[in-house]
């Protein structure tokens, strides 16, 4: 089947990771999957043109917003994939929910990362309750062996011996919704007291106002770090090197850095929001906070209590092999897919 993707694909970003993931799977099945940013296109007219320049038979949306809109009325079947900002925020916003209503009457199927967010769509758009089903993300990691972590280090301008050096990991686009700087304040006060824990800050600049205020402030900030956004290998291989991985965002789908760092077993401090708590529990797979005094308090217990810290990462590990398997992912895609074979509306 020919099949038209449609997500953001802005770079090393978790929307553009998990839409390379799935056309992976749906291509293993032998579909051809055209995967197109949503943002390329202004409406539904050039998405009409390339429909049928392209003679796509079927489509799929990572987004209920941002992609399904672009897909209604073209007569051809399609299936939805929640993102997280559209279920967290587009849907406090009338015309935007209204809107995402209606793809959601002519989707074939719907999929949340969880039974939290296949809830609140449940909630909003009842109608739809009967073809909305929960995959979790599957995760698979593959660290760059040849990375180097004393360049790293040494770009990132961390002039510590590696012996006794804390690096708390933050992999965030820089947009207002996954906060960034809410934690910086608290951190470099802790580096202050001691110089030996850093905090460093990967992602790429989506937000170009938001990005120069992030600037500025780090700049200030003592022992926090700010670098650009890195291919998908070095950024596992510089998670495996940290000694935790933090998430500060204000809202989350399902967070792909929290699991593969749990898959990397690599600890996890997240900011206790619905998105996060639906994959961390506190104390069993990882560590979740409240506010940034909250954070620092628990940041110091893992790094004074080795026996926690092996803990997290044993129960992360088995965790994430247990709940968010690649395979399992790769079924479900297959088969749901398989439901918008044949019988296109005329």
């Amino acid at each position: 089947m020919r099949l038209l993707f449609l997500a953001v694909m802005r770079p090393h970003t978790g929307n553009a990771v998990t839409a390379r993931r799935v056309r992976d799977h749906l291509e293993a099945a032998g579909h051809m999957c055209l995967l197109k940013d949503a943002f390329d296109f202004d409406g539904p007219s050039e998405i009409a043109a390339l429909i049928q320049a392209e003679a796509v038979e079927a489509a799929l949306a990572l987004h209920l917003y941002r992609g399904g809109r672009l897909l209604r009325g073209h007569g051809i079947p399609f299936g939805i994939i929640f993102g997280g900002t559209d279920l967290n925020e587009d849907v406090n916003q009338g015309e935007k929910n209204q809107v995402m209503g209606k793809v959601l009457e002519e989707a074939r199927f719907a999929v949340a990362f969880t039974e939290s967010m296949k809830e609140t769509a449940r909630l909003q758009w009842p109608h739809a309750k009967a073809k909305i089903y929960v995959q979790s993300q599957g995760i698979a990691t593959a660290p760059n062996t040849a990375f180097n972590w004393d360049a790293f280090l040494q770009r990132a301008d961390i002039q510590q011996s590696t012996d006794n050096l804390h690096v708390f990991l933050l992999i965030s686009g820089l947009r207002q919704v996954k906060d960034p700087l809410y934690l910086v304040d608290a951190f470099a006060e802790w580096h202050q007291e001691e110089p030996n824990v850093y905090m460093v800050i990967v992602g790429p600049e989506v937000d170009p106002v938001f990005t120069r205020e992030v600037k500025a402030k780090v700049k200030r900030a003592t022992g926090v770090r700010l670098i650009p956004e890195m291919p998908q290998d070095d950024l596992h291989a510089l998670v495996k090197k940290c000694f935790a991985l933090v998430n500060s965002s204000v809202s989350e789908g399902m967070s792909a850095a929290i699991l593969e760092a749990m898959d990397l077993e690599v600890p996890v401090l997240a900011r206790n929001i619905p998105g996060n708590a639906a994959v961390v529990t506190h104390e069993v797979t990882g560590l979740l906070f409240s506010d940034p005094q909250e954070f620092v308090q628990l940041a110091k217990r893992l790094v004074s209590d080795p026996a926690l810290e092996k803990e997290l990462v044993a129960n992360g590990r088995q965790y994430v092999r247990m709940y968010h398997s690649w395979r399992v992912e790769r079924d479900t895609y297959q088969h749901l897919v398989r439901t918008l074979e044949g019988s296109s509306e005329d």
